[in-house]
């Protein structure tokens, strides 16, 4: 005989729990062990686990609110969508203490990663571009909101912190990359997208700049392989190996800016490769550093996917509360 297994969906199931009360005493230990008392005397009817649910399932599914109303009243719980919006704000504020100390440990950290992305706010009969930024070490992504794309958001994170921050050519960072604070370390993968936009136009220089890219890659994939990544024999692998590819590629980049025309493709991926030379070639005084910055990129593609499904945030403070629970949330993915 075949045995077979195939999978089974059920519905969520959603419950209330019942608070038994005398003269104001919970005599339901249940009850005090949840913390459901505490919310039921602050005036919420919904669990823990319920607001956990609707921050996940629109932070990490990208699932906008009026959505999850309409799952939810398939699921026996009908709610409206403003009080899941009051649910949402809600978590983020109990919550924003530990989105606050993520922030420090990041900032306390000596390896740094960063990026941002836009994100639209509702204003008077249109929207407006807001930007969310995102801060990543040791297994930590903290999201922070702000109207604007202004390096002050960056200052403001950072201070004066010292050690690596890896990030792209934005010069919204150059506030906290100077002596004596953080050095600035390139990205290969954002230098990479400039040839490869070059291809069409010039795609023997392109190709040959690729290929030396390419091969950057291979030491990293190499030491990988070997399980040494991050070790001194990484370090040596790169100042033998990754030095010499870098020196060829800036040989190669300084005989072929005066041949192309500055604003050809071509000619925009040699300048942005020169003016950033400085930061591109750190990675080779140091094994734990990466080639690019593609850390950060992933962390704000969930932002990318959220915003093409509910489009628009209602206001800043809105915007400083999903930073706070996207904190919590990509930050446990990651772990």
């Amino acid at each position: 005989r075949e045995v077979v297994a195939p999978p089974v969906m059920e519905a969520g199931r959603w419950y209330c729990i019942e608070l038994l009360l005398d003269g104001g005493d919970p005599t339901h230990d249940p009850a005090r062990a949840n913390g459901l008392l505490d919310l039921w005397i602050d005036g919420v009817q919904y669990g823990p686990g319920f607001h956990a649910h609707v921050a996940v399932a629109k932070l990490a599914d990208s699932m906008p609110l009026y959505r999850q109303a309409k799952q939810l009243g398939r699921a026996g719980v009908p709610i409206c969508r403003s009080t899941l919006c009051d649910l949402f704000h809600r978590a983020a504020s109990l919550l924003t203490p530990l989105h606050a100390r993520i922030l420090e440990r990041v900032v306390e950290s000596v390896y740094v990663n960063a990026d941002e992305t836009t994100i639209q706010v509702q204003h008077k009969e249109k929207t407006r571009r807001a930007y969310i930024w995102t801060f990543i070490a040791e297994q930590l992504a903290a999201y922070v909101y702000s109207p604007s794309r202004s390096g002050e958001t960056a200052a403001r994170v950072l201070g004066d912190s010292e050690g690596y921050l890896q990030v792209d050519g934005y010069s919204g960072y150059n506030a906290v990359t100077k002596p004596q604070q953080r050095t600035r370390v390139g990205c290969l993968a954002h230098v990479r997208r400039y040839f490869y936009k070059a291809l069409e136009t010039a795609p023997e220089e392109a190709e040959h700049v690729l290929e030396l890219i390419l091969g950057l890659y291979h030491v990293e994939y190499t030491a990988a392989e070997q399980e040494v990544l991050g070790t001194e024999q990484h370090l040596a692998m790169r100042k033998l190996r990754s030095a010499d590819l870098m020196r060829q590629w800036r040989e190669w980049l300084d005989d072929n800016q005066p041949l192309h025309p500055p604003k050809s493709p071509i000619g925009k991926a040699i300048t942005y490769a020169i003016n950033n030379w400085e930061s591109l070639t750190v990675f080779l005084e140091d094994a734990r550093l990466s080639l690019d910055n593609n850390l950060s990129e992933r962390q704000l593609r969930i932002i990318a996917i959220g915003r093409k499904n509910f489009l628009f945030l209602g206001h800043d403070d809105a915007g400083d509360n999903m930073a706070v629970l996207q904190t919590l949330i990509s930050s446990c993915e990651l772990n």
